[in-house]
């Protein structure tokens, strides 16, 4: 259990810690400031360094940090992909995020089994978009990680499936970029992964597709401009997300796509 929820490098990381501990405890007293400082290099650029085998690099940014140790602590932003429901489809790098957050702001369709994961006195919130019913908007929800990163917090982005396919994941990313926020990106299972795979289709196959499409059908009043005729080409997997309330408009476009081609 324990191996499950601390990566292969902490060990490493430890030992660099341990070297340092005289000096983080001398120029710390206070035992919890220590104790954030020392949350802050187990989620921050020392322990990336750590695991990319930058030993040296981290040893720096441990210098550079301690020097700098009676300002704020900054906080951090990770995109998390969930997978489509099922906990045992998360990946191992999102359940030791989950393990690690202050903060965790999800999607309304993260599973109550998935949440369960997370660290227990984590502050959960919930941002969820539902066709017709209460929503969260994009830049409200850039608005709550900004706020909570810039109080010190490691905030987890906890997103359905994976946060860069059809997630808005590039937008957040976008903007933590924009403010300054440190951030990393653990990718999840997308829904058509997982339904392809649940259901015995392969979404490519060497006899029958050689390529897979993702498409959303979340586009407004614009289903009218996405390429159909390439889509209704053979030898391809098409796999179309939010597609239900604009069935049947999908299926008439397809359709005289299909005919054409």
């Amino acid at each position: 259990r324990i191996e499950v929820l601390v990566d292969g490098s902490f060990g490493t990381l430890a030992a660099t810690l341990e070297r340092w501990r005289s000096r983080i405890k001398a120029a710390l007293p206070d035992i919890s400031r220590r104790r954030r400082f020392y949350e802050s290099l187990v989620r921050g650029d020392v322990a990336r360094s750590v695991r990319d085998g930058r030993e040296a690099d981290a040893e720096r940014s441990l210098e550079r940090l301690l020097a700098v140790r009676d300002q704020p602590f900054a906080g951090s932003v990770t995109l998390v992909g969930a997978g489509p429901g099922d906990p045992g489809l998360l990946t191992l790098n999102a359940l030791r995020a989950l393990q690690q957050a202050d903060v965790i702001l999800h999607d309304r369709l993260v599973s109550e089994e998935v949440l369960a994961l997370a660290r227990r006195d984590a502050t959960r919130i919930c941002v969820g978009k539902e066709a017709g019913g209460h929503s969260t908007s994009q830049q409200r929800i850039h608005e709550i990680m900004l706020e909570h990163a810039h109080l010190g917090r490691h905030v987890v982005r906890l997103k359905g499936g994976d946060p860069f396919i059809f997630g808005r994941g590039g937008e957040e990313l976008e903007f933590l970029v924009a403010h300054g926020i440190a951030f990393d990106v653990v990718p999840g299972i997308t829904a058509a992964v997982a339904c392809g795979a649940y259901a015995g289709v392969p979404l490519t196959h060497r006899d029958h597709a050689q390529s897979v499409r993702f498409v959303t059908a979340h586009c407004g009043e614009s289903l009218d401009t996405v390429d159909w005729a390439a889509l209704a080409l053979e030898r391809q997997t098409l796999a179309l997300y939010m597609g239900v309330s604009a069935m049947r408009t999908i299926v008439l476009l397809g359709k005289r796509s299909f005919a054409s081609s």
